[in-house]
């Protein structure tokens, strides 16, 4: 790893000129599309592309991404249909849990007669990320590379470049999702779907743990393109098939669109990324020395319900607390096991015990970071402070959560709605899809 540390960052590029406006665009900060005008778009964009006898890989979010997707797959399928010669269906889970059948039915519109018989011709798969005959190697992305993409923070490592295969042998890959602030690459979507969301460990640990060293606290909610998203774009740089993608933004409750964007993922993602900036942060005068965090069910585990502190820790004050309110959460991260191995630290405490922590795997370290924020830590003493504290007030039992190094809050001790009234707490409904910030911080766009 390189000399460089947590505290300085990295170049941030700001988005090329006439990038976004190579994207189609419907909609925008204010207000909401219409059915109507969402199908019309949709047909109008994939009339022109050249889909005829292909096949196609259709790439969407998986559960823990708030989008209304039957808003736009029925007119995807119709405008595919007697084209396509075929349509496989990958969800992009990352390193995520499978989704079950009535998960995958739920996210697509299709509870009253499934999956199969809603979309017909098309297969629904789960990105088989654990699977090593499911994964094709595209490469590698050299460490030289890697020291020029991340401003130096890594020097030494080189990048093993490895992609779900239906993303490789289709001939068209065709990417709907969202763009979020978010804690590694700045926004989510665009290329963000190919690496992380249908890839395996390599690039996934490399980019969460640059991430990780610039702190998701500077990074996330930043516009521009930021370390992550370049090596995201190198990496997707090698897959050989079209790319397209249609980029989203979900107004507030997640059962709107604002916006809709469509072109290649790196025109679409800036082109909504730029709207996100405006739709998605919240800025706040001052700090406040409680936030509550209410996580929606939709996240299950603290592994995706972590947003809900990364999202809000930026206007927490200094000694202040986020706590992560979610009674219907029961574990920490049934696919992530050693993070028990290590619990929840700052960068510090990771970087300045290297050689102890760098054969754990990168990304568990990076999570541990986003979920307890900036701190300092003395390798004399073994102090480690945290800028602010974080608590789970879940239904993960008091002795677990100890064990992870987390304080644990009794759900039932808290009362919401007096809370609400307490001009030093901020209590957030909906915790982890808008990011707050101090207004101080506000971008220019």
């Amino acid at each position: 790893m390189s000399e460089t540390t947590a505290t300085q960052l990295p170049q941030i590029h700001p988005i090329p000129e006439g990038l976004a406006e190579r994207a189609a665009l419907l909609g925008g900060p204010e207000g909401t599309l219409t059915d109507e005008q969402i199908r019309g778009f949709v047909a109008e964009q994939l009339a022109t592309a050249d889909l005829d006898g292909k096949s196609v890989c259709l790439i969407l979010p998986d559960g823990t991404r708030n989008v209304p997707l039957p808003k736009v797959l029925p007119a995807i399928h119709e405008a595919l249909a007697g084209r396509a010669a075929s349509v496989t269906v990958l969800i992009a889970l990352g390193t995520h849990a499978a989704m079950s059948p009535g998960a995958i039915d739920v996210l697509l519109g299709a509870t009253e007669r499934g999956a199969a018989a809603t979309y017909p011709g098309w297969t629904v798969v789960n990105h088989a990320w654990d699977d090593p005959a499911q994964i094709a190697d595209l490469g590698e992305i050299s460490a030289a590379r890697i020291a020029e993409l991340t401003g130096g923070l890594l020097t030494d490592v080189p990048m093993r470049v490895q992609i779900n295969r239906l993303v490789v042998e289709s001939d068209v890959n065709l990417v709907v999702g969202p763009v979020f602030p978010h804690e590694v690459v700045g926004f989510s979507g665009g290329n963000k779907y190919f690496f992380p969301g249908c890839s395996v460990h390599d690039v996934i640990d490399i980019s969460h743990w640059v991430g990780a060293l610039i702190t998701a606290s500077r990074i996330i909610g930043t516009l521009g393109i930021t370390p992550v998203r370049q090596l995201i774009d190198a990496a997707s740089d090698l897959i050989s098939s079209e790319k397209l993608c249609f980029t989203m933004d979900v107004a507030a409750g997640g059962a709107e669109l604002g916006a809709i964007a469509f072109g290649d993922p790196q025109a679409a993602w800036a082109a909504m990324a730029r709207i996100s900036a405006q739709t998605h942060i919240t800025y706040v005068e001052r700090p406040y020395r409680r936030i509550v965090a209410l996580v929606p069910e939709m996240y299950d585990d603290i592994w995706t319900g972590a947003k809900g502190f990364y999202k809000s820790e930026p206007v927490c004050a200094d000694g202040g607390e986020v706590v992560i309110y979610a009674p219907h959460i029961t574990e920490v991260a049934a696919m992530h096991p050693g993070l028990r191995d290590i619990g929840y630290h700052n960068i510090e405490y990771f970087t300045k015990q290297w050689d102890r922590f760098k054969d754990h795997p990168w990304g568990e370290l990076a999570h541990s970071t986003h979920v307890t924020g900036l701190g300092t830590y003395d390798p004399e003493t073994g102090e480690e402070k945290q800028r602010v504290r974080r608590s789970f007030a879940t239904s993960i039992p008091q002795e677990v959560c100890e064990a992870y190094n987390v304080p644990y809050v009794d759900p039932a001790s808290l009362d919401i709605e007096a809370l609400r009234n307490d001009p030093e707490t901020l209590v957030i409904d909906h915790a982890g899809e808008v990011l707050f910030r101090l207004a101080e911080e506000r971008q220019s766009l």
